[in-house]
């Protein structure tokens, strides 16, 4: 028996390999399908079974690719949802025959309706790991407020209260010795407080996880597991929906973002209502961008923040990108719905320039040059940190306007007075700024290295430290 955890860090999302005999099966993967298939092929197995844990909201899976390529069957727990594609929707306790072992579904409901974890039992009916998707976390469980995104009658207070039940009577009553195999780590927003470690016993999870806390009643779980719960992603309802219903095959959106545009090609689809989404570093990019352009790096949480900060998935893009990087932008753009992609600037920015083409800049300054800055006078500092970062800690007199929710916090920048933007460490402030510069903001000002090095100056007053209960 073989059990490959296939972790990927810019999601904090974990997909899993499980073989016996000859025969694997796929837990929660990811758009693309290769590595999965590498994988079977080099230990000469048969994907049987494609294993959802529920239709997942951060994330598009990769299972209607898979099984078309594999002939696997795609299974998830107990749903009355429509499914777009081939299904087998599993009763709770059905065990699925998997080489010498078995693997066991069981219905978990709280995180959605239809969650369920997968129970291994390994050749000779031993209880050996769980499978627990987005029901129990390391250090955490599953976010109660994304199905009534979905299903309206449903609310928090309901999935809650579904997700207590789950704990208490599927997964608490299982031994301690179980390893938890989640489907998350810290980073992503399906929970609020998760460990960065990917796996852990049960046992000690009930000792150290409080939503597994014995003496823990309903009410007081339900009020725990939802204190300090952000609004999800906009992104996460049409990922839903993808998952449930179908999307487009990923080979098919990949062909499709080769396509290489000439400067004048790239100024026509921006023209027509396409985006450029510049990828490159943030320090690179305010140098010299196509005007218009929107600063996300590759090198951070890409995916997500395209996602958070553009609403439709559908939005036709075009990437700048440093030469050889467009594949891997566009694959981590069809992980979260992307699909329409039209293509990249040729040679990056190289073209561009040579082209004699018009490019914007922004302002960037360290914090020793905001200090001086600051003796001269008053100045408008702009947190765009989450808020729960913001009131862990920041500099004194600055205002608090998230990223995560720019169209909220466009309201709180006077057009008039000169901002200096910072985040943690200089990714998120780019990108606040470039959005704004697209917006008509002019008088915005880059922080280097941001939070991180304000506070490593010494210079700046810093309100003190409160440690956060919650990382949304």
């Amino acid at each position: 028996m073989i059990i490959e955890q296939l972790y990927t860090g810019c999601l904090a999302e974990a997909a899993y390999y499980i073989e016996s005999d000859g025969e694997a099966a796929i837990i929660d993967p990811l758009r693309e399908t290769g590595p999965y298939l590498n994988l079977a092929q080099k230990r000469h197995s048969k994907i049987k079974y494609v294993l959802e844990t529920h239709f997942h909201a951060d994330f598009v899976s990769g299972h209607i690719d898979l099984a078309a390529k594999t002939g696997a069957q795609i299974v998830y727990g107990p749903t009355s949802m429509q499914t777009g594609f081939e299904a087998h929707i599993a009763h709770d306790g059905e065990e699925l025959a998997l080489g010498k072992i078995k693997i066991k579904v069981l219905h978990t409901p709280g995180h959605t309706m239809e969650s369920c974890c997968y129970l291994l039992l390994d050749e000779n009916g031993n209880e050996t790991a769980l499978f627990s998707g987005d029901t129990l976390f390391i250090g955490d469980v599953g976010r109660p407020d994304l199905a009534q995104k979905v299903i309206a009658e449903l609310t928090q207070e309901k999935l809650a209260g579904h997700l207590y039940e789950s704990l208490r009577n599927k997964i608490m009553p299982l031994p301690d010795h179980l390893i938890v195999y989640p489907g998350h780590g810290a980073g992503s927003a399906c929970g609020k407080n998760m460990s960065k470690e990917t796996s852990d016993t049960l046992g000690h999870q009930k000792k150290v996880n409080y939503a597994l806390n014995p003496a823990l009643t309903k009410e007081k779980f339900v009020e725990s597991v939802l204190d300090g719960l952000t609004p999800p992603p906009g992104y996460f309802p049409q990922n839903v929906l993808l998952n449930i219903k179908g999307y487009e095959r990923f080979d098919e959106v990949i062909s499709r973002a080769s396509h290489a545009f000439s400067p004048l090609e790239l100024e026509a689809a921006e023209d027509a209502g396409a985006i450029v989404l510049d990828c490159r570093d943030s320090q690179v990019f305010c140098k010299a961008f196509v005007p218009g352009a929107i600063n996300i790096g590759l090198n951070g949480n890409f995916a997500v923040w395209t996602g958070t900060l553009i609403p439709d998935v559908k939005q036709p893009l075009v990437l700048v990108a440093d030469h050889g990087k467009e594949k891997e932008a566009t694959i981590r753009l069809a992980r979260v719905g992307f699909d329409h992609v039209l293509g990249y600037l040729n040679w990056g920015m190289d073209e561009w320039l040579e082209g004699g083409h018009n490019t914007d800049s922004i302002t960037s300054i360290s914090a020793e040059a905001l200090y001086e800055q600051m003796q001269k006078g008053p100045v408008n500092l702009l947190d765009v940190r989450k808020s729960s970062e913001f009131n862990s800690e920041h500099v004194v007199g600055a205002i608090n306007a998230p990223l995560d929710y720019i169209r909220d916090s466009v309201s709180m920048v006077d057009r008039n007075k000169t901002w200096f933007v910072y985040c943690a460490g200089g990714y998120r402030s780019m990108t606040f700024i470039s959005m704004l510069r697209k917006w008509g903001y002019t008088n915005l000002i880059d922080v280097k290295g941001g939070f991180a090095a304000l506070k490593k100056s010494g210079k700046f007053n810093i309100t003190e430290y409160v440690c956060p209960t919650t990382m949304l």
